[in-house]
């Protein structure tokens, strides 16, 4: 059974660093596009950034531009998110995804067939 497994979440302060790791297993994701959401405490789910199997033209949200960065493993069947200068406002739980359909990434999560269970992100003031 196809599976993404999270990892790499915590409690960070203000200007701070994580790396967020997803690990597929069950498949071979490396044709996939594979993105990362989140979603906030009473909001919905959000666009993060996305990429696609051969890791070119990675598409992110404006909010996280210059400060975070998905890559990927394929040889390790992982995805990664590095997020620097982290802001109190980017905490939510982050969920790794994966569109078995599309070579393109995109942000239009209901295209997204395959979804990790979640990791908290949270930034301190």
């Amino acid at each position: 059974q196809a599976q993404l497994a999270e990892s790499g979440g915590g409690l960070v302060q203000a200007g701070g660093s994580l790396r967020l790791s997803c690990a597929a297993s069950g498949r071979t994701f490396s044709s996939y596009v594979m993105g990362w959401f989140r979603q906030a405490a009473g909001k919905e789910r959000e666009f993060v950034a996305a990429i696609s199997w051969n890791s070119a033209n990675p598409l992110y949200t404006q909010s996280v531009k210059g400060r975070f960065a998905i890559s990927r493993d394929t040889a390790k069947n992982t995805v990664y998110l590095q997020m620097n200068s982290l802001k109190p406002e980017d905490t939510a739980v982050y969920y790794c995804a994966a569109d078995s359909a599309r070579r393109v990434p995109h942000s239009n999560y209901r295209q997204y067939d395959f979804w990790g269970q979640g990791t908290q992100v949270s930034v301190s003031s």
